[in-house]
């Protein structure tokens, strides 16, 4: 018999598929298993325990978990299996094509991946939807909004961490003109700039505009700019500065007031888990005096807080 100090035997996929195939059968699904095996693997982990499952029992795991589980955990899972790319463009596909249309959502992902991201779930749109990203944002969005993120979509954009000082405040300045010096607003100008420039020289140029003209540039898009192109433009700009404190704000606005936006708050959380949850967690601390933990644990109940304080308090590497 094995003493205690020997350390945990790793499960190979083959074990947590049979595991997962355990706790379907019977009367009702053992859920607590189902996230105590899902909820700690990664995305290379998930993607061969779908194989072992597919090749031992002859059918698709996820349809198996569609149809054991219900409401917001099926919700949450279903979204935690695919990897980082295929889940961006089902959530991206399924905003701008749903019997709901949800720019806001379509938004949020867009505007703040970086482009290698955005080209790789743009593949993966196409030959997993058989439709362009491009195509059902010009039939499902309108005015600037539609023309930010085709313009956002498409941009290659650098992603390393030089900027070019002259051309940050020539930038600002040029977005000065565009809004707060004009009456109405140069709405292209805002689109070319921030579709077009990195993290890194975005930041700079919000930097520039502060000390060329002592008002933020956050503040000047608030101003100039309303609607979800006010909320495309805000993201790709904080998530320039701070991507952490961005989905922090986010998370919180998604747990404030009556009632939790578990939609959001499911999106969020499951697709930074493998990104950046650690920084968000930081920031919501920082920012809320609270952790993000215990802000989770009072919004949510069974089994789904369960599946999400396991992210949270997972380290997935």
């Amino acid at each position: 018999m094995a003493t205690l100090s020997v350390p945990p035997v790793l499960t190979s996929p083959r074990d947590d598929a049979a595991a997962l195939y355990r706790a379907f059968k019977g009367f009702g699904c053992d859920t607590a298993a189902v996230i105590n095996i899902l909820a700690h693997r990664d995305a290379m982990q998930r993607a061969l325990i779908e194989q072992e499952y597919k090749t031992i029992y002859s059918e698709e795991l996820t349809k198996r978990l569609a149809s054991e589980l219900r409401g917001d955990i099926e919700r949450a899972i279903l979204l935690w299996m695919p990897d980082p790319a295929v889940r961006d463009a089902t959530v991206v596909r399924k905003a701008l094509s749903g019997d709901v249309i949800d720019l806001k959502a379509a938004t949020e992902v867009i505007c703040s991946r970086t482009s290698t991201q955005i080209q790789h779930f743009k593949q993966i749109y196409h030959a997993k939807f058989h439709a362009y990203l491009e195509h059902d944002i010009e039939y499902q969005a309108s005015g600037d909004l539609k023309k930010l993120l085709l313009a956002y979509a498409s941009a290659p954009r650098y992603e390393g961490p030089e900027v070019d000082r002259g051309l940050a405040e020539h930038d600002a300045k040029s977005l000065f003109k565009a809004g707060e010096k004009k009456l109405g607003t140069d709405e292209d100008t805002f689109i070319r700039i921030f579709a077009e420039r990195s993290r890194a020289q975005l930041a700079a140029i919000s930097s520039a505009y502060h000390s060329m003209y002592g008002n933020s540039l956050k503040k000047a898009v608030k101003r100039e700019t309303s609607g979800n192109f006010e909320l495309g433009l805000l993201t790709i700009l904080q998530c320039a500065e701070n991507p952490g404190r961005y989905f922090a704000k986010i998370l919180h606005k998604a747990m404030k007031g009556m009632g939790t936006d578990d939609k959001t708050l499911t999106r969020v959380i499951v697709t930074r888990a493998e990104i950046d949850l650690q920084y968000i967690k930081a920031e919501y601390q920082k920012k809320y005096g609270k952790s993000l933990n215990d802000a989770v644990q009072s919004e949510t109940s069974s089994h789904y807080r369960t599946f999400l304080l396991a992210l949270l308090g997972a380290t997935h590497r």
